[in-house]
Formats: C-alpha cells, structure tokens, sequence
C-alpha cells in the first residue's frame, strides 16, 4: 500500500483577528524595515503520513480525523488539505 503525506493549513478566515500576524507586522514597522511589506497572515501546518490505496482516500481519512479530533474550529478557521504520494 503507498504512503501519503497529507498536509493540512488550519488559518482564521476573513475578517478573523490575527493579533500574531499583526504583531510581526508591528514589529517591522516599528523598526522601519520591509516597508513593502502590508500584510501578514498566520497559519498552523499539520502533516500526516499516511498508507492507504489512493490519494483521494488518504486526504479523506485526514480530514475524518481532524474533524473527529476537532483540531480546529469551523466557525473561525479555514482548512486546506494537499495530499501527495511518498
């Protein structure tokens, strides 16, 4: 059976506060850096690892765990999943 490395991005949806974005932000302001710089958005990274038949199974089954587990929170959060083989 191949393996899979699933990855999941767990981020705050639009018009969530990001204070630990903001605060990076802040902070190249404060010392005049990176002028060009606007915006910063932060995120969590999962990556699993997975053995099951096909691509399309393995993401399914990540997906059935992190919502078992409730790794995030559907009201705020936005999840993507990337699946590929190892």
């Amino acid at each position: 059976m191949p393996a899979f490395e699933v990855d999941v991005v767990i981020e705050n949806k639009p018009g969530i506060s990001d204070p630990e974005g903001q605060t990076i932000l802040n902070d190249l302001v404060l010392k005049g850096t990176h002028k060009t710089v606007s915006k910063i958005k932060t995120a969590k990274m999962l990556k699993f690892t997975v053995k099951e038949k096909d691509k399309k199974t393995a993401q399914s089954k990540i997906q059935e765990i992190c919502d078992e587990l409730r790794i995030y929170n559907p009201m705020v959060s936005k999840v993507t999943f990337s699946c590929h083989e190892i």
